[in-house]
């Protein structure tokens, strides 16, 4: 055999292999070049992951949490599935706490002290929702902005959530929530067997939240619309998604779910302008907020576009459409697991009603309706319709002594600890609206752990509103119906998306309330 031509073997070999092949001599160069190539890929991979694990590391220092991060992914398969042991154990392992998903760099807060502290350090921290959030709710929405900007806009804003304000909304919420119920009992007579309340509750929350905001000037067609595609936005808000807006992903079909509602909205702001400038009487949220900017002595901004109008009722429908409906859902559950709470709820009704059950709601008749307040409030304690708000440091976050929390990274504050400190809230995994009543109690007199509508500049805007609608519905169905839960795997939370109630994780029996 030539051995210039062939592949070189040892030298002690007497003969040459069978599997020895000849390789021309031209390919030698080729072969050794691409050894080296992917010597070189190899080596820079392993630089980088290295990199990665020390940069981790860095960054992590002393905090609770995995020694080494999974190259690239981090702990993605964790948050593509999250459930609530998962995030009790996280929240356990300490008041602070370090995780990477896709190698963003991540520091969970439980505590009070912690979650409060990012919640009031707008020079430190901004709330960044999710990736996706921008291109869905666009980049000019108030609710990015920051600092005295958001601060001026949001003042503007406070008019149309003040008690002549919230007294026009009862009626629309009540007339709303009637023909909701009245149709909950005729699906029930039709299927007698127990239906998943979670889309029925959303599709009620949505009508009554586009009556309020918009009043006649969107038509109930128009209303369908847009509840038929807000299931979308809700998916693409997801903690983690894919992030780019390419045909079928579920970012894609939430923009374009959004230039669904957004032009319903502007023809609404449209129409609302009009109606107004004619002389009409308010009649929503719309009206309110044109009629105030029209006042003479209001000092703020008083030009706004269609557009930003309308971009300021989506951002409101997005904030109340997922929470909201998870904190009503949680509402009939635990009047249903509490037989004995929703009989004083109806004593208070009787009280307030004065037994006329036909009466319509008043702001006045709400504000009576003091057990019933507590029983929302406990409500959203013990299940809190939102667990967390992610924030992104803007700079070095010096949020203790020993630890900076990096710049760029996310930071989430926890609520799920401060409403269930047993030092505060004892037994805190029990419904116990009483607990509220007493305003001496520990619940009443630390109002800074109940952070369930946030705290500092970013706090709920629409928080009055949010709390009146679901004790309104509560109130409402309480006259009108009796209900029963049907006890699934899924119906305390073991599995968390972005609407943190499972799909079809409470299943409930209505029927007509007999009245004695």
């Amino acid at each position: 055999m030539d051995r210039s031509a062939s592949a070189s073997i040892a030298s002690f070999t007497a003969n040459p292999p069978l599997y020895s092949f000849p390789v021309p001599s031209f390919l030698a160069p080729l072969k050794a070049e691409s050894f080296s190539s992917l010597y070189t890929t190899l080596a820079i991979l392993a630089s980088l992951l290295v990199l990665e694990q020390a940069v981790y590391r860095y960054k992590k220092r002393h905090l609770p949490g995995a020694a080494w991060t999974i190259p690239l992914i981090g702990k993605f398969a964790d948050s593509m599935a999250p459930s609530m042991e998962a995030y009790k154990r996280q929240w356990d392992s300490g008041a602070l706490s370090a995780v990477s998903v896709f190698n963003i760099f991540i520091v969970m807060a439980s505590s009070n002290d912690y979650a409060r502290k990012i919640l009031n350090s707008p020079s430190y921290a901004e709330p960044c929702l999710v990736h996706s959030a921008k291109q869905i709710l666009r980049p000019e929405n108030w609710v990015f902005l920051t600092g005295k900007n958001h601060i001026e806009y949001r003042r503007g804003l406070n008019a149309l959530f003040t008690r002549k304000a919230l007294s026009i909304y009862v009626g629309i919420q009540e007339a709303i929530c009637r023909k909701h119920l009245t149709r909950w009992l005729e699906i029930q007579e039709k299927n007698p067997n127990s239906q998943p309340i979670m889309m029925t509750a959303r599709h009620l929350n949505m009508e009554t939240s586009l009556g309020v905001f918009c009043g006649s000037h969107i038509p109930e067609h128009a209303a369908n619309a847009i509840n038929d595609k807000y299931w979308d936005i809700t998916q693409s808000l997801e903690l983690v998604n894919f992030p780019l807006a390419l045909p079928g992903t579920k970012v894609y079909k939430a923009i374009q779910a959004r230039k669904v509602a957004m032009h319903w909205l502007e023809l609404a702001a449209y129409k609302s302008k009009i109606a107004m400038a004619n002389g009409g009487a308010p009649e929503c949220m719309l009206d309110e907020w044109v009629l105030s900017l029209a006042d003479p002595n209001y000092k703020g901004r008083k030009e706004f576009s269609d557009t930003e109008m309308a971009m300021v009722l989506f951002s409101f429908l997005f904030a109340s459409q997922d929470a909201m409906s998870s904190g009503l859902i949680y509402g009939f559950q635990h009047l249903a697991d509490h037989p004995e709470v929703l009989a004083k709820v109806r004593e208070e009704q009787d009280r307030v009603r004065q037994g006329n059950y036909a009466k319509p709601l008043n702001m006045d008749m709400m504000v009576q309706m003091t057990y019933l307040q507590a029983v929302v409030k406990e409500s959203m304690r013990v299940k809190p319709p939102v667990l967390m708000v992610p924030y992104k440091a803007t700079r070095a976050f010096p949020i203790s002594d020993d630890y900076t929390v990096p710049a760029n990274s996310m930071v989430i504050p926890s609520f799920f600890n401060s409403l269930h400190d047993p030092e505060v809230y004892p037994q805190p995994e029990e419904f116990l609206p009483e607990r509220w009543l007493d305003p001496e109690g520990s619940a009443s007199k630390n109002p800074k752990n109940y952070l369930v509508f946030g705290s500092g500049p970013h706090r709920c805007i629409g928080l009055e509103y949010a709390s009146m609608n679901i004790a309104l519905v509560l109130a409402t169905a309480s006259v009108m119906l009796d209900w029963e839960h049907d006890i699934t795997p899924q119906s305390y939370l073991s599995k968390i998306i972005a609407t943190v109630f499972p799909k079809d994780g409470c299943r409930l029996t209505f029927k007509p309330r007999t009245l004695a």
